[in-house]
């Protein structure tokens, strides 16, 4: 079992920036890859980025490419998301997950959730 608890979330202007984190508890984080996914009202939960459980390979969803920035800390069981030159579209609360096996790109192949963490970029 793993517990994941969001942070970093908040309100920032166009063209700033937000470094969210995802802390897990327990021994195995380095065993799972990890990923962050956004949900608008309205909207379905889309994929942002993800991570491999070494973290050598990254993986980022089409809006984001080039802005956002994925990695991990394996001895703080913690991965990040730093969020740069961020959109009002970008606004959303932001999630992250664990997968077993590899990384998931879609929600139902996550197997653990964090809370979410609020970022709204005002305009």
């Amino acid at each position: 079992q793993v517990q994941l608890v969001d942070s970093g979330g908040g309100l920032v202007q166009a063209g700033g920036s937000l470094r969210l984190s995802c802390t897990a508890s327990g021994r195995t984080f380095n065993r799972y890859a990890m990923g962050w996914f956004r949900q608008s009202p309205g909207e379905e939960r889309r994929f942002v980025a993800g991570i491999s459980s070494s973290g050598d390979n990254t993986y980022y969803g089409d809006a984001v490419q080039g802005r956002f920035t994925i990695s991990r800390d394996n001895t703080k069981n913690t991965v990040y998301l730093q969020m740069n030159s961020l959109k009002p579209e970008d606004t959303a609360v932001y999630y992250c997950a664990a997968s077993i096996l590899r990384v998931g790109f879609r929600p139902y192949e996550c197997d653990y959730w964090g809370q979410g963490t609020q970022v709204t970029v005002s305009s």
